[in-house]
């Protein structure tokens, strides 16, 4: 039997089964085993099957591997493997529609017309979500990195993405990472986005913080505050214009955008800067934590926040992430749209995990794609009601 043959197919399989079933990552034993293997296959379906299955195949009958009974098995394991990989792949092409029609529930059907809608992008990279889904870096794009907003040394750092030509007058966009408020780093969560909006003109930032232990809330937040304080004063520099600003995050950097997003100018939450705005255009909210911060009570919950001024929000979630569920999501969309006199996008994405935005897959350009739309929409809008 090609031993090495059977590992390959049998790390896709085991990922791809993880991928249609995911278990719950805190409660099950094999909840972490299954949310790391069953990532990638869900969101890189395409370069599982060329770079792990039908490569791997045609070597090993091309060089005569597969002469026994137990070899025709891996193939036989690898093509049940493919029909899997198909489901995920068919899963994650029918985002694009159900995203456009969660567009139409949260701005109008007619929401296209409000904006220049030939200056979005009209179909996905599909050069780099076939080939090159882990490369992130564009030529057009210029990364600035490690410049520091805070007193906290490398956790207070953020890296700046703008385009070679450096624009004037571009708005901007801060993204903070995921980890669980105990990991995670810069330059490492929504890249994709940060690349894709840099090249089309935007200012965006993607930034440290800092993390528990040594931290708890609110520093987080605060932090944040402290990086939109560090735009208003800097980010003309590079091309920017602050009064144009979104902030967003990926599941614990969600919880703190959210936060931040509902509390502009709140002094609990700006220490020594008070008199900074903090106010933003927009929130992006991607597989975000919804609930209270470890026990700190409501203050630390997004939802205690919600008033009829809270600014748009767009929401993406997976409706199988094993670390938030699903229905935490729905609820917080629900109340927000009954509270909040802004709109209110919930795109929840079918056969999603968490961490979708780590790669150039399908779902997660579709979900660039409708971020790209929202704030268009959003910026119209404002341009509109300001004379």
């Amino acid at each position: 039997m090609p031993v090495g043959y059977l590992f390959t197919v049998a790390i896709v399989a085991i990922g791809t089964l993880f991928a249609l079933r995911p278990l719950p990552f805190f409660t099950h034993p094999l909840g972490r085993v299954s949310y790391y293997f069953g990532l990638a296959a869900n969101e890189l379906p395409f370069a599982a099957f060329f770079y792990l299955l039908l490569l791997p195949t045609t070597l090993a009958i091309t060089d005569g591997d597969i002469q026994s009974a137990g070899g025709w098995a891996v193939v036989a394991l690898a093509a049940v493997t493919t029909v899997g990989l198909a489901v995920i792949a068919r899963r994650a092409l029918g985002e694009r529609p159900r995203i456009e029609r969660a567009m139409a529930e949260g701005l109008g059907a007619d929401w296209r017309d409000a904006i220049d809608a030939q200056r979005l992008r009209r179909r996905p990279p599909w050069a780099r979500i076939l080939f090159l889904p882990i490369l992130k870096r564009r030529w057009d794009v210029r990364r600035v990195a490690n410049l520091s907003y805070g007193q906290a040394g490398r956790h207070n750092l953020l890296d700046l993405y703008h385009h070679r030509s450096s624009p004037s007058g571009a708005p901007v966009l801060i993204h903070l990472h995921g980890g669980g408020y105990t990991g995670g780093h810069k330059n490492s969560q929504s890249l994709p986005l940060l690349y894709h909006l840099a090249s089309r003109g935007w200012v965006t930032i993607s930034a440290n913080y800092r993390l528990r232990p040594h931290a708890q809330h609110p520093d987080h937040v605060i932090d944040l505050k402290k990086i939109i304080a560090w735009v208003r004063e800097h980010a003309h520099e590079y091309g920017a214009d602050p009064s144009t600003l979104f902030v967003a995050g990926s599941s614990a950097g969600g919880h703190i955008a959210a936060l931040a997003a509902l509390t502009p100018n709140n002094p609990a939450f700006q220490p020594g800067f008070e008199d900074v705005d903090t106010s933003v255009t927009g929130a992006i909210y991607l597989n975000g934590w919804y609930g209270d911060y470890f026990g700190h009570g409501p203050d630390s919950e997004p939802l205690t926040h919600l008033t009829p001024d809270a600014p748009p929000f767009l929401i993406a979630h997976g409706d199988l992430d094993p670390q938030v569920p699903v229905a935490d999501a729905r609820h917080f969309a629900d109340r927000l749209r009954r509270t909040s006199s802004s709109p209110v996008v919930y795109a929840e994405l079918r056969g999603g995990n968490h961490a979708f935005d780590l790669y150039h897959s399908i779902r997660f350009e579709a979900v660039i794609d409708a971020i790209e739309g929202f704030t268009a929409w959003v910026r119209s809008r404002s341009r509109v009601s300001q004379p």
